[in-house]
C-alpha cells in the first residue's frame, strides 16, 4: 500500500517551492506527491516542467484535472480522492499526451539509513543496496535507484524517459548516510540512465554513470543501463561444489589468458559474443588442456585501447560481447567443461572520463584529494582513496560481486605494485610519504588484506592472484602471518630473466647462463605463477617467437625448448593467447588471432606441443603438486655454461614418480651426455620438444633411456642421453 507523509501542502511562499524550481530541493518528497490538505482530505502536487496540463486518473471514479500553481511553472496541484492506485496523464501545449505512475507516491525502499552505513561491514553486499534494481514496490513494477553522493545538494535520475531533465525525477536523501534513492514505476530492462548531480558548491556536474550500475550502453555512448539480474538458471552445481580442489596450491594450474575482443572476430570485424565464446573459446581451451581461462578486464570501460584496464563501470560486464546473463552463459559453460575462470580486476586506478567516478559529487569522493596521492602520472588516471572506509567497502564489495553473482573462480589483481608504493611512477618530490616517512601505502595494504580475507571466507575455493613486479615480501603469505593473503603472485622476475636469456644469440648465451637458474634462489618465497602475459607482446616487444634468434627452424626449436623449460619449472603456468600458435607478430588488440597459422607444420607443431605439455603437466603430480615447496625441486646440473645444458628433478608426494627435465639451449646436439638420475632403471622419454609431431627433427633416445647404478651429479644413478639442439626432454621413471 502506498504511504503518505503528514506535512502541510505547499504554499507559494514555501521555501521548498523555490528550491524545487531552482533544482536544489534535497527532499522533493516533502513537497511532491499526495499529502494531507489543510482543510482535510488529500492534496496532490506534481512538478512536470514543459507540461500544459495534468490530469489525475483515479483507480475508481472520474478523472480530475490539477490546477497550475501561479508563479511556479510546471507545478500542478489539486485535491486527490484517494492516494491509492492513481495515475497521471500529462499534455503539452501542442497536444502531445502521455500517462504514467507518479514516483512521488511511493514510500522509501531503503528508509532513513544511519550515518556511515556504506562503510559498515554489513555493506559487503553493497550491490544489493545501491545501483538500479528491478523490483515490485507497493504493488507496482519498476526500478529502484540508489547512489552514494554524500556532498551533493541534489541528485536526479535522468534519461530519455524524462528528456534528460534533472528536474523531473529528483531523488530523496536517506538520512545522513549520503545515499539518495527513488523508485520509478514502469521503468524496466534496457533503459539508459545517468545521475545528474548538483555539487555542494551549487555546480552542476557532468551527468554521471552509476558507480554500481549493472549494465552500460555500447561505447562510445556511456550511460548506465538497467539490467534485470534475477532468475538466472545456473547449471554448474557440480563444479561449484568441488572447485576448491582446482585452486589448491598442490593442483595443476595452466592458465590461458584471453583478450576476448581480439581472440576471434567475425568476418565483419565484430568481436565474438559471450554466447559464442561459451562454445568456441571454452571448447578450444578445454581441448588444449588448460585448467583455467583468465579474462582480461571485462568491467565496462570507455576506451578500447586500455584493454579494459581503465574501467568506469566496475559492476557492469562490458556490453561489447552481450548483456550480463550472456556473460553468465560463458562462465557456466566453462564450469561444465571443468574449466575455472579468473577475471582481471582493477582496483588500483580509474580513468578521468567526466562520466566516471572522478569528483563524483563535486568532491574528491573516490580518489585521494591531493594529486600527489590521487593521480597517477604514468596512466593519467585517478587513484582510489584506500584510507576512506566507504571506498574500501566499494572495492571489496565489487570483488565479492564477481565471485557471487557471476561464479568467477578467482581475481587477478592488476598493478599491485602501484598500489603498494606511494612513489610508484613519480619523481622524488612528487609523492607523499606514509605516517612513518616511508613509501609503502599502508591504506592500500589494509584494503588488499581485507579483500583477500573477505573473498576467502565468503567464497572458499576461490583464488586471488597478485600482479606485482617488486620484491614486496609476503604477497602470497597468510594475513595471520603478516602477508597480504593472496593465493598466488606472478613471477615477473622469472619472466624478464628468462626472456632476456632467450633473446641472446645462442652462441653467446654463456655470459647469461644463470638468468635461467637465478629464479630458483627465490622460487619458493611465494606461491608463484610463471606468466608469459599480454604485456610481453605489446609496445614494440614483438612476440615471444620474435625473441628467438637465427633461422626459422632454429627460432621454432628454441621456442619449443623454452616452453618445455617453463612447464618443467616450479610454478603454475600462464600463456597469453596467440603464443600457443607461435604468433610471429605483436598482439593487436583491434585485430584477431591468426588462426590460419595452425594449419602450417611449424605453428601447428607448437600448438600441439602446448597441448601435450598441459596433458603431461596435469597428469604428472611431480610437475605440479609441490610448485611452492622447495623439496619439490632439485638441481642435477645448473652450471654447464659451456654446453648451455640444464637438468633438474621435480618431485611430488612419496608415492609419486619423480620427473627429470633436461634442457639443451645450444645449437649443438649433446651426444652421450652423462646425466645423474635419482634411480636406476628405465626412464621413459615422456616428451621431447624436438619430436617430429611438433615440427622438430625427431632426434632423441628412442623413447627411453636406461640408467645404471653409477652415481653422477650427486645422484645415485646415471645414464648417457642424447640431447638434440634447442630441445627440452621430460623423463619419467618406470617405463
Amino acid at each position: 500500500m502506498a504511504e503518505t507523509t503528514h506535512e502541510k501542502p505547499p504554499k507559494r511562499s514555501d521555501d521548498r517551492l523555490s528550491q524545487l524550481l531552482e533544482g536544489t530541493l534535497q527532499d522533493p518528497f516533502s513537497l511532491l506527491g499526495p499529502r494531507p490538505a489543510e482543510g482535510g482530505g488529500v492534496e496532490l502536487t506534481v512538478y512536470l516542467p514543459g507540461a500544459a496540463g495534468v490530469t489525475v486518473r483515479a483507480a475508481e471514479g472520474p478523472d480530475t484535472a490539477l490546477s497550475p500553481l501561479p508563479g511556479a511553472p510546471g507545478v500542478f496541484a489539486g485535491p486527490l480522492a484517494s492516494p491509492e492506485g492513481y495515475r497521471l496523464r500529462a499534455t503539452t501545449a501542442d497536444g502531445a499526451a502521455w500517462e504514467f505512475d507518479d514516483p512521488y507516491r511511493f514510500a522509501p525502499v531503503l528508509g532513513d539509513l544511519s550515518e556511515g552505513f556504506v562503510a559498515e561491514p554489513g555493506a559487503a553486499r553493497l550491490w544489493d543496496l545501491l545501483g538500479a534494481h528491478m523490483r515490485e514496490h507497493a504493488g507496482a513494477e519498476g526500478t529502484h535507484f540508489a547512489v552514494w553522493a554524500p556532498h551533493a545538494r541534489r541528485v536526479s535520475v535522468v534519461g530519455s524517459f524524462n528528456g534528460w531533465d534533472g528536474r523531473r525525477h529528483m531523488m530523496r536523501r536517506c538520512g545522513a548516510s549520503g545515499i539518495w534513492e527513488i523508485f520509478l514505476p514502469g521503468m524496466g530492462e534496457g533503459e539508459a540512465y545517468k545521475y545528474e548531480i548538483l555539487g555542494a558548491d551549487g555546480t552542476l556536474l557532468p551527468p554521471k554513470a552509476d558507480p554500481v550500475g549493472f549494465g552500460s550502453e555500447h561505447p562510445p555512448e556511456n550511460a548506465s543501463v538497467v539490467r534485470d539480474a534475477r532468475g538466472y538458471g545456473w547449471g554448474d552445481g557440480a563444479w561449484m561444489a568441488g572447485r576448491g580442489a582446482a585452486a589448491d596450491r598442490a593442483a595443476p594450474m595452466a592458465i590461458y589468458e584471453v583478450h576476448l575482443a581480439s581472440w576471434r572476430r567475425r568476418p565483419d570485424g565484430r568481436p565474438i559474443s559471450y554466447r559464442e565464446a561459451a562454445h568456441e573459446l571454452v571448447d578450444y581451451v578445454a581441448d588444449m588442456g588448460f585448467t583455467h581461462i583468465e579474462l582480461m578486464p571485462l568491467s565496462e570501460h570507455p576506451f578500447d585501447g586500455s584493454w579494459g584496464y581503465q574501467p568506469v563501470g566496475l559492476f557492469a560486464p562490458t556490453v561489447r560481447h552481450g548483456p550480463p546473463h550472456e556473460f553468465r552463459d560463458l562462465i557456466d559453460a566453462a564450469h561444465r567443461k571443468g574449466l575455472g575462470v579468473l577475471l582481471d580486476w582493477v582496483p588500483g586506478h580509474f580513468p578521468t572520463d567526466p562520466h566516471g567516478l572522478g569528483r563524483f559529487d563535486g568532491t574528491a569522493l573516490y580518489e585521494y584529494a591531493d594529486p600527489r596521492e590521487g593521480f597517477h602520472p604514468d596512466w593519467n588516471t585517478f587513484i582510489y582513496d584506500y584510507g576512506r572506509a566507504e571506498v574500501r567497502s566499494f572495492l571489496i564489495a565489487n570483488a565479492l560481486y564477481w565471485l557471487e553473482e557471476f561464479h568467477i573462480d578467482g581475481l587477478r589483481v592488476d598493478a599491485v605494485a602501484s598500489m603498494l608504493h606511494r612513489d610508484h611512477g613519480r619523481a622524488p618530490d612528487a609523492w607523499v610519504p606514509n605516517a612513518d616517512g616511508g613509501r609503502e601505502n599502508y591504506e592500500a595494504m589494509a584494503m588488499l588484506r581485507e579483500m583477500t580475507e573477505a573473498t576467502r571466507h565468503a567464497h572458499p575455493g576461490t583464488v586471488t592472484v597478485a600482479e606485482d613486479s617488486t620484491a614486496f615480501p609476503g604477497v602470497s603469505h597468510p594475513v595471520s602471518e603478516g602477508g597480504l593473503g593472496f593465493g598466488f603472485k606472478w613471477n615477473m622476475g622469472w619472466m624478464h630473466d628468462t626472456l632476456e636469456y632467450m633473446k641472446q644469440n645462442p652462441e653467446g648465451r654463456r655470459a647469461h647462463h644463470h638468468k635461467l637458474t637465478f629464479g630458483l634462489t627465490y622460487a619458493f618465497d611465494e606461491a608463484f605463477i610463471l606468466p608469459l602475459s599480454h604485456d610481453e607482446v605489446v609496445h614494440g616487444r614483438g612476440s615471444i617467437l620474435g625473441r628467438m634468434q637465427g633461422a626459422d627452424a632454429e627460432r621454432f626449436a628454441q621456442l619449443r625448448a623454452y616452453y618445455g623449460f617453463m612447464w618443467g619449472h616450479p610454478g603454475k603456468k600462464l600463456l597469453f593467447m596467440g603464443q600457443d600458435l607461435a604468433q610471429a607478430d605483436e598482439w593487436d588488440h583491434g585485430g584477431t588471432l591468426p588462426w590460419d597459422l595452425a594449419e602450417t607444420p611449424a605453428h601447428g607443431g607448437v600448438q600441439r606441443l602446448v597441448r601435450d605439455l598441459n596433458t603431461l603437466y596435469r597428469g604428472t603430480p611431480a610437475l605440479h603438486s609441490k610448485d611452492a615447496e622447495p623439496d619439490g625441486f632439485q638441481w642435477i646440473e645448473a652450471d654447464d655454461t659451456e654446453n648451455a645444458v640444464y637438468a633438474f628433478v621435480r618431485r611430488g608426494g612419496p608415492d609419486d614418480a619423480a620427473a627429470v627435465v633436461l634442457c639443451n639451449f645450444s645449437p649443438r646436439a649433446q651426444e652421450r651426455y652423462r646425466v645423474g638420475l635419482p634411480a636406476a632403471g628405465t626412464w621413459r622419454e615422456a616428451l621431447n620438444t624436438d619430436a617430429g609431431i611438433y615440427g622438430g627433427q625427431g632426434r632423441g633416445n628412442m623413447g627411453a633411456v636406461r640408467a645404471e647404478g653409477v652415481s653422477f651429479h650427486g645422484q645415485p644413478a646415471s645414464a648417457e642421453v642424447y640431447l638434440p639442439p634447442h630441445a627440452t626432454l621430460f623423463l619419467l621413471h618406470g617405463g
